[in-house]
């Protein structure tokens, strides 16, 4: 059994100023992404402009923000909001889904490709390598966080956390999840992106990818603890939010190889 390295969550403090490394991992996810994306658009061909990177990562931000924690509410948490409606505000206390903030940026994207007049499924493609790195990151967060810990392990690297009321050795999911979702994610999708596609095709590849290393993750994820088993005795929620992604990934993928739209340079 390994040792649970021991870090603060508190990266910084500056008076009654906390700053947490959950947030720092989001902050330098975004900036990950805002990097790659100016470094893209210098490239010919290019769907998306250098100097419309900045409004994209600041809709992007805001979409991940507003639709990870409504996600989190609809998702994980409409007993409780019914009983306390405002528990919905007290965004303080936690609470985030990867689904609802995919959602936002959905909905980023989609108002910035009207408003800059560029195909959806070009935005689209475009964004997809932009965002797993920011996954993996933000899993880092969860192991430092001590959050969304593995089941009951008996492996050699398994972990006792220590905020685990239970005090089990656990499998650490979350770094499962910074290497599948994160790191494997975005090498599928990067190296997927440097050949020639018709559009869509790589939003396809992000959603039939990531929903596939989710749905394999969360076997080793401890399921919430006010949710449990979701369906047949083994099913989680997470697993359940998986398989629309698993099927719209595929879907995409026919679709656009099906048609052969190819992408569109702005000029």
């Amino acid at each position: 059994m390994l040792a649970y390295p021991a870090i603060d969550p508190v990266a910084l403090e500056l008076g009654p100023l906390k700053i947490h490394w959950y947030g720092l991992t989001y902050l330098a996810g975004l900036t990950f992404a805002w990097w790659l994306a100016r470094r893209e658009c210098r490239k010919a061909g290019s769907v998306w402009r250098e100097e419309w990177v900045d409004d994209l990562i600041f809709y992007a931000a805001i979409g991940i923000v507003l639709g990870g924690r409504l996600g989190y509410i609809l998702f994980y948490g409409s007993d409780r909001l019914l009983s306390d409606p405002s528990w919905a505000l007290r965004v303080w206390e936690g609470g985030m889904s990867f689904h609802g903030g995919l959602l936002g940026v959905i909905a980023a994207v989609y108002y910035l490709s009207k408003t800059r007049k560029v195909a959806l499924g070009d935005l689209l493609d475009f964004v997809a390598p932009l965002a797993p790195i920011g996954l993996a990151l933000g899993r880092l967060g969860n192991f430092i966080g001590q959050e969304l810990w593995g089941r009951a392990a008996t492996v050699p690297w398994a972990m006792v956390f220590p905020n685990d009321p239970m005090q089990l050795p656990r499998h650490p999911s979350q770094l499962y999840q910074f290497g599948l979702e994160g790191l494997t994610l975005f090498a599928l999708v990067y190296w997927f992106t440097r050949q020639r596609r018709p559009r869509w095709a790589a939003a396809g590849v992000f959603s039939l990818g990531y929903g596939c290393l989710r749905f394999l993750a969360e076997f080793f994820r401890e399921p919430d603890a006010h949710l449990g088993f979701q369906a047949f005795g083994w099913m989680t929620r997470g697993q359940i939010l998986c398989i629309p992604m698993i099927l719209l990934g595929l879907y995409l993928l026919w679709w656009a190889y099906s048609h052969q739209a190819s992408p569109k340079k702005h000029g």
